[in-house]
């Protein structure tokens, strides 16, 4: 059992006793923390909103930790710049304490994975009426005149313009 969760801006893949090292948290050191699933993977999977309303995934945070320090050096040739600055990320190390589907039996999820297959078309329905409103209730847009076609003017080469005479 594993799951898919979100946080930092990052996804991640857990199961129950992993630590890791993610962005930091704004919470104090020992406390829990719910993280936000993306995907539940069971015996069935879970990804769908409604399914993963049930699931909850938390984490217990461990430590308040600074990353390896990089280094940033901008450089350009023949101008004598060079400038070294450093950067090092604020973390925070989690280990991943539950992951549980809410109260949630194996029909209950199948089910769940099952409805949005079964709401597809209803929904479908109910999109393209609005869309079909939305096209009728634009004007229609003016069209402009055609112009008609000009007879093409008569140049040197082609004879036009100045008659010679013998």
């Amino acid at each position: 059992m594993y799951a898919i969760v979100k946080t930092g801006g990052k996804q991640y893949r857990v199961e129950r006793g992993q630590t890791l090292l993610v962005e930091r948290l704004a919470v104090d050191e020992g406390s829990n923390v719910a993280l936000e699933p993306i995907l539940y993977r069971s015996d069935d999977a879970v990804f769908d909103t409604a399914g993963l309303k049930k699931v909850k995934v938390t984490a217990k945070v461990l430590s308040h930790e600074r990353g390896e320090k990089l280094r940033v050096f901008k450089f350009k040739p023949k101008r004598g710049y060079k400038r070294r600055t450093g950067h090092r990320q604020e973390l925070t190390r989690i280990e991943v304490t539950d992951i549980s589907m809410g109260g949630a039996t194996k029909e209950t999820a199948a089910r769940s994975t099952a409805k949005p297959v079964a709401a597809k078309p209803a929904a479908a329905e109910t999109s393209a009426k609005p869309a079909a409103a939305k096209t009728t209730a634009k004007p229609a847009a003016a069209k402009k005149p055609v112009a008609k076609p000009t007879p093409p003017k008569p140049t040197a080469a082609a004879g036009g313009g100045e008659e010679q005479e013998d």
